[in-house]
């Protein structure tokens, strides 16, 4: 009795640690999944070109890598590893030059797909080869994933995963390694879902396999699960409707459209298009050559009886034999006249209303409708706060309050906000001066063939003979309040260029036809004669103005060498004249 006793409390404990086992596996595979893309704060090392030849330098222009290569490619320009290419053979050197990651075979960086920046490669991994099969390893020599993939390649879009091939099928594994997509489908693609603050991390994958009636289409969701099985002829996402947890997708089957959210259908499959308005969240449908409307959780408004339908503010106009029809977007008939428009802005307080019955003419109301401005402008939008930006009949731009008390007088062949600010520009190209107000329409500053630099804590306006800086609220700063750790600073006497120190006095003589700030790498452009050249941080000219750069209003400098943009935002350093 007590030996049966014992047997059970044993195969109890393996129960219990296999659990255990099971629990910890499952969490190790989870946290995986939750994979971080590196962030790269500031570059260390830059490709150097000289006589076609490849090499490297630091952030202070001292030559790393000699160029004596045929390529060099640099996966992440905060470490020091760069991927050097002569003739067939292939090295991974570090900044010692010392050659590394030698026990790995046919080292390669992965290039991004349809991704914006000039960081071109995946930042913490590589792939290597071995007997014809393909791993991931770190850029720091640890093995990441065996070499058991036929091909490895980015996704589009999503930095951070991997498009793995087995067997002739495609799956998706992250830069951990981990699993995403299982390796079951003949193609995989991103639903192009995106947000300013997550970028594509949110997105889907959109499967297919081939099948004896051409390609079946499902969909998965951004962890992988199955949402909709491979049984489609087409699926897209809705990518304007802003929702990481649920997605919109319209799916078409025998040549009929319908819509689901994620796996629940909520408009059957009975239409030959479907398209998304984003300004008033519903659907355009189709059938028989006949339109209607569907609301957001797939609700017929608007019935598919109207011959045509175009959408204008917030109206639906729906046309047939008998004339024009008006919907708001819940697809309420509403007294309007077909040649009135009414657009919402960013402020739910004020809408614009646009009156198309005798020539187009602009004014405002408010939430309940009353008019706050009467349609007389030729042109009217939205600014901020109170604020709207108005064209008179002579074509001539201003801006109004919601009383209609003019602000800033109808004067202006441009207007319009400074980006990143709440700074408001004017031109008027007869007298060619450009004026800037602030948030409260105060003029600050008025400048004769003015430019307008936007830096991320200030902006530059600036013309042949004086140079302003202003920080993004509208005060006005000095160059020494904005880098105080600078010892050079541009100033502007008779048209001519020079630099001063923090103290205002003259270091660089005023030589020069143009000059720039020093750079984070503590080199100023200077051009003189049509021609650029350098001054280092000391106020030394480490080159003459030699340089003929085309297409460059202002170059930027790492010691002698300027750089060139090619391709698809990849770059490198030259002295090349």
């Amino acid at each position: 009795m007590k030996k049966r006793n014992i047997i059970i409390i044993i195969i109890a404990i393996l129960i219990l640690v296999t659990i255990v086992s099971i629990l910890i596996y499952n969490n190790k595979i989870q946290k995986n999944k939750n994979y971080e893309i590196v962030q790269v704060k500031q570059y260390q090392y830059f490709i150097l070109k000289q006589d076609d030849l490849y090499g490297v330098i630091d952030r202070k222009g001292t030559t790393i890598i000699v160029p004596e290569y045929n390529e060099i490619k640099i996966p992440n320009p905060e470490k020091g590893l760069f991927v050097c290419y002569q003739g067939e053979n292939t090295k991974i050197l570090n900044e010692k030059k010392e050659e590394i990651l030698t026990q790995y075979s046919e080292v390669q960086p992965i290039r991004l797909k349809n991704i914006t920046s000039d960081l071109m490669y995946e930042k913490s991994v590589l792939k290597y080869e071995k007997d014809g099969k393909y791993g991931l390893v770190s850029l720091e020599g640890k093995t990441i994933t065996k070499p058991i993939y036929d091909e490895i390649d980015s996704l589009s879009y999503k930095e951070g995963e991997l498009l793995v091939k087995q067997n002739e099928k495609y799956g998706v594994i992250n830069i951990l390694g981990s699993k995403m997509v299982e390796i079951a489908y003949d193609k995989i693609e991103v639903d192009g879902y995106y947000t300013d603050e997550n970028r594509y991390r949110y997105a889907g994958y959109i499967v297919s396999n081939k099948t004896s009636e051409g390609y079946r289409y499902g969909y998965l969701n951004d962890k992988g699960k199955e949402i909709l099985k491979l049984e489609y002829n087409d699926i897209s996402r809705v990518a304007e409707i802003e929702d990481n947890n649920n997605s919109y997708l319209i799916c078409a089957k025998n040549g009929q459209y319908g819509i689901y959210k994620n796996g629940e259908q909520i408009l059957e499959n009975g239409y030959q298009s479907i398209r998304y308005d984003a300004t008033n969240q519903i659907f355009v449908i189709e059938k028989s050559k006949k339109y209607g409307i569907a609301s957001l959780n797939g609700k017929l408004i608007v019935p598919t009886q109207y011959s045509q339908i175009d959408i204008t503010g917030i109206y639906v106009y729906a046309q047939d034999e008998q004339g024009t029809t008006v919907y708001d977007n819940t697809g309420k008939q509403v007294d309007v006249s077909a040649n009135i428009s009414i657009v919402n802005t960013e402020n739910k307080a004020y809408k614009i209303k646009i009156n198309n019955e005798d020539g187009t003419k602009y004014g405002v109301i408010n939430q309940q409708g009353k008019q706050l401005i009467e349609e007389k402008y030729n042109y009217m939008e939205y600014l901020y706060d109170n604020y709207f930006i108005a064209s008179n009949e002579n074509g001539k731009l201003g801006i109004l309050d919601d009383k209609e008390t003019i602000k800033i007088d109808m004067n202006y062949d441009s207007l319009q906000k400074i980006q990143e600010t709440d700074l408001i520009q004017t031109i008027s190209s007869q007298s060619k001066m450009t004026q800037i107000y602030s948030k409260a329409m105060e003029k600050i500053c008025e400048m004769a063939n003015a430019s307008i630099e936007v830096k991320d804590d200030f902006i530059k306006i600036y013309n042949e003979a004086e140079i302003r800086y202003f920080n993004k609220e509208g005060k006005e700063i000095k160059m020494t309040d904005i880098n105080p750790n600078y010892q050079l600073f541009v100033k502007v006497e008779n048209n001519q260029y020079g630099f001063v120190d923090n103290q205002g006095h003259l270091v660089v003589n005023y030589q020069y036809d143009k000059a720039y700030e020093l750079n984070e790498y503590g080199f100023a452009s200077v051009r003189k004669d049509g021609k650029w050249g350098v001054i280092n941080e000391e106020g030394k000219e480490i080159v003459p103005p030699i340089y003929e750069i085309k297409n460059q209003e202002e170059p930027s400098f790492i010691g002698p060498y300027y750089r060139v943009t090619y391709g698809f935002g990849e770059f490198y350093y030259t002295d090349m004249k």
